[in-house]
């Protein structure tokens, strides 16, 4: 029979219970706020819509207060977005990536032959 602590080389008394307790108490902090921006996220829109409504309903038109709540699909979102990325991206210009290297021989510099003068440590004697 192979051991499973040959492939699992993890000391598992090395935990304590305020490890645990870190990592139960970490967890269900981070689930927790989760949870919280999820109910924040779906209500939104509820509030939106019926802040819409109720200035509409305040203005006294009824045939605009039934659109108010009327949401736009996921699929429309997608497609005017995608339609506006395609637009920005056509009103940059494209340009080629081709890039051209060319050697160039210079004349001699003495800059050229500093380094020379900095390593050669013969004749020093400190």
């Amino acid at each position: 029979m192979i051991s499973i602590i040959q492939y699992f080389p993890v000391n598992l008394s090395a935990i304590q219970s305020q490890h645990l307790a870190l990592a139960v108490i970490g967890y269900s902090v981070v689930f927790f706020t989760f949870f919280l921006l999820a109910l924040l996220f779906s209500t939104i829109p509820k509030i939106l819509s019926w802040n819409v409504r109720r200035t509409l309903d305040d203005e006294g038109d009824k045939s605009k207060k039934a659109l108010a709540g009327n949401t736009i699909p996921g699929e429309v979102s997608a497609a005017i977005g995608m339609a506006i990325s395609l637009y920005l991206d056509e009103l940059h210009d494209q340009e080629t990536a081709i890039l051209t290297i060319r050697k160039v021989g210079k004349s001699y510099s003495p800059w050229n032959s500093k380094i020379y003068n900095v390593i050669n440590f013969k004749g020093f004697q400190g």
